[in-house]
């Protein structure tokens, strides 16, 4: 019973190595996709990326006191990163604000109207070539702000994820090193045990 727990312990501290080493392989790749493919982008921040100039072109927008705004700088930065591209998405929703004075997607109406106020209602709003109401245009500007912006997320989420994975994988690492440590340790030291008991019972005979 006790060697198959032995063996039991040496086979867990195997796989255990095993899982982590994987795990901190795909980790890494995953951290290096998201670089990877955020460089091919070649995403670079404006001059205006930085908290100090987002503020001043908040309050000169007139967008409401409670906004949030980016704290990281990202002007001149190229975009490579997770922690970038975050920071590049909530600017671009600043901007988004700036042009929608203030409003979101589900604030705004849906038509557009000569006066630029906009209206929900068909048959107020201005009409197209074909006759069908025209679309508002900062509305449509909100809808590819989040459409940029949530891919940008995705690639902060994404390096996030590669990040743990890579964590998990060395702690499974250092779990099944200790594991092999144990199993290891009490084997030599159940056949050590059982040589010198083996050489006390010879002696006994002998005397």
């Amino acid at each position: 019973m006790r060697k198959i727990l032995e063996w039991g312990g040496i086979a867990a501290g195997i796989v255990l190595i095993a899982f982590g080493m994987a795990a901190i392989v795909l980790g890494v790749n995953g951290r290096s996709t998201v670089h990877s493919s955020l460089k091919q982008e070649q995403i670079v921040g404006t001059p205006d990326m930085t908290p100090a100039a987002i503020k001043a072109e908040a309050q000169k927008a007139g967008l409401p006191p409670s906004t949030k705004l980016p704290t990281v700088a990202v002007a001149g930065k190229p975009i490579n990163s997770g922690d970038r591209a975050r920071a590049f998405a909530s600017y671009m929703r600043i901007h988004a604000l700036e042009a929608t004075g203030g409003l979101t997607y589900a604030q705004m109406p849906r038509f557009a109207t000569a006066d630029g106020k906009g209206t929900n209602d068909p048959t107020k709003a201005q009409k197209g070539p074909t006759g069908q109401p025209l679309d508002n245009a900062a509305r449509q500007v909100w809808v590819t702000e989040t459409a940029l912006s949530t891919a940008l997320n995705t690639s902060y989420m994404a390096e996030q994820l590669a990040i743990f994975g890579i964590v998990v994988g060395v702690a499974l690492l250092l779990a099944g090193i200790g594991f092999l440590v144990l199993a290891l340790g009490g084997a030599l030291r159940g056949a050590g045990g059982f040589a010198l008991t083996r050489r006390a019972q010879q002696k006994a005979v002998a005397a």
